[in-house]
């Protein structure tokens, strides 16, 4: 097929298959997103930071570890772009290993909690009665909590590290998808089509599996992309305390630490991993925005 025709094709009011359907509306989502300028600036930003941290060892201009006492606290230059921190480290370099943590504490949360909040959302929604209540008053025990001070409790239990840090995360972030999951639920369970679902012989877990999960996809992944910018700094302050990613790794949150003694008359060592964080975040809430135009219209227009 010809651009076109394929443009033509994707675009039909008339689909033939049930493939051309998908594909068009995926298509249509594309286009919508697309033209969102600032939505389109964070996917940018975010494909960025991605490929720096597939390529990081090839992009660092130095080694992130090395210590070189002569040129400790040295402002941007030629030789260090960002500068150098207390140990002569190059800022820069440790930036682009730094985002290798960035990712895999988003997406080890971003798979992690969306899934708990989805199934206990749905199963709350779906069952109702004492289930609902239990459920959901066990929900509203963790939401009672600010998630940075309930985090800070369970790696306090569990000890520093990276991996106890998002694991903290990810225990404290899925109630509001719980929330959420259970208000779509609550929507759509006795809508007509589950109604003949049940009559056909569909048993409660295909009805949730087949019918009610995808449907509260959309609205989650929206939550997500939103969430981002709260998990990356809530994941920072955890690593600013000490809590998170232990020395000498790159976490931009530890970076800020190490650099908050010098920020008076070395500003570059905090303000440099600090305008990251500022960067990424500002890049995963324009990507959601950008998202619910799509995935979630109504809610857009609201």
């Amino acid at each position: 097929m010809t651009e076109m025709t394929t443009r033509a094709w994707l675009l039909s009011d008339a689909p033939q298959t049930r493939r051309q359907a998908r594909l068009g509306a995926i298509y249509q989502g594309w286009l919508t997103f697309r033209a969102n300028k600032l939505a389109m600036l964070g996917l940018v930003i975010l494909v960025l930071l991605v490929l720096m941290a597939i390529f990081a060892p090839w992009l660092s201009p130095q080694d992130p570890f090395a210590q070189n006492l002569a040129d400790r606290l040295k402002p941007p230059s030629s030789a260090h772009w960002l500068g150098t921190d207390a140990l002569g480290r190059d800022i820069l370099s440790r930036l682009i290993h730094g985002s290798r943590i960035t990712l895999f504490i988003v997406g080890t949360v971003a798979l992690i909690a969306p899934v708990i909040g989805l199934f206990v959302g749905t199963v709350a929604g779906f069952a109702g009665g004492w289930v609902d209540q239990a459920l959901m008053r066990i929900t509203d025990i963790f939401l009672a909590f600010p998630k940075l001070i309930l985090a800070l409790a369970f790696v306090a239990a569990l000890g520093p590290g990276i991996g106890n840090a998002v694991l903290a995360l990810a225990i404290t972030s899925w109630p509001p998808y719980a929330r959420l999951a259970r208000a779509e639920t609550l929507t759509i369970r006795n809508a007509d089509y589950i109604a003949a679902a049940r009559l056909q012989g569909a048993g409660p877990l295909r009805l949730l599996i087949g019918h009610v999960w995808p449907l509260c996809v959309s609205s989650l992944i929206v939550r997500v992309a939103l969430d981002m910018a709260g998990i990356i700094l809530s994941a920072a302050g955890l690593g600013f305390l000490g809590l998170g990613a232990q020395p000498p790794m790159p976490e931009w949150g530890a970076m800020i630490s190490d650099g908050r003694t010098y920020i008076l008359d070395f500003w570059w060592v905090a303000a440099m991993p600090g305008m990251a964080i500022f960067i990424v975040s500002l890049a995963f809430n324009l990507l959601g925005d950008g998202l619910r135009d799509v995935l979630d219209p109504k809610g857009a227009k609201e």
